[in-house]
């Protein structure tokens, strides 16, 4: 991605993700109290993330699980007793993620892009891989994320979660990711921001997403 790649990029991440904090900003604060309540603590979860060039960020989420331990490489189960009947439905809408608008106009992450993962799971990437995709910001949603939506699901069926993780979801999400990162463009991203936001509203009306 070229610098004048960058400045149309972050452009249109103040400008669609300033709109979209300001439409937003009811759901989150009523998402922030249903969490706090069905989790009985703060209804937010801060946790440290790997950004752009390495640099290590906060990444902020509403608060879907009780306090517990978790994966070794951090990949939540679909059936994890830790997620409260309120966390299940704002995981599976991906309402969680709201407050990560906070963090796209923050500039730490981007509307679109690979997802921000704990340094540990970037150990298992390939380091050439690794680099280009730590050459951008992290997004909020992009096509390995809409393509895994129901990673969780698939992570609980499998006979080792973290080996089918580490082996079978993690190459196919990277490859996805390099290729948007490859051949970005604003149309790109308005696509990857529309079909995720459908995606939202088709689960919260009907209680499925598209892909189920």
């Amino acid at each position: 991605m070229t610098p004048r790649d960058e400045r149309r990029k972050r452009a249109f991440d103040l400008a669609v993700g300033g709109a979209l904090f300001i439409v937003a900003l009811p759901v989150l604060l009523a998402g922030a109290l249903a969490a706090a309540l069905s989790t009985r603590s703060h209804g937010f979860f801060v946790q440290a993330r790997v950004g752009r060039h390495g640099e290590v960020f906060k990444v902020v989420k509403l608060r879907t699980m009780r306090n517990g331990a978790g994966s070794p490489l951090h990949v939540t189960i679909g059936g994890d007793v830790r997620i409260t009947r309120v966390g299940r439905f704002l995981r599976r809408s991906r309402l969680d993620e709201l407050p990560q608008l906070i963090n796209v106009l923050h500039g730490s992450m981007s509307l679109v892009g690979p997802r921000p993962d704990v340094a540990d799971a970037l150990a298992f990437i390939d380091a050439d891989a690794r680099a280009e995709l730590l050459s951008v910001r992290p997004g909020l949603t992009g096509p390995a994320s809409l393509a895994y939506m129901d990673e969780e699901f698939r992570v609980a069926a499998a006979d080792d979660p973290v080996e089918y993780f580490s082996q079978s979801i993690l190459p196919h999400k990277v490859a996805l990711n390099l290729e948007y990162v490859r051949n970005w463009s604003v149309s790109t991203d308005l696509r990857y921001l529309v079909t995720s936001l459908l995606d939202v509203a088709s689960y919260v009306v009907s209680g499925r997403t598209p892909r189920e």
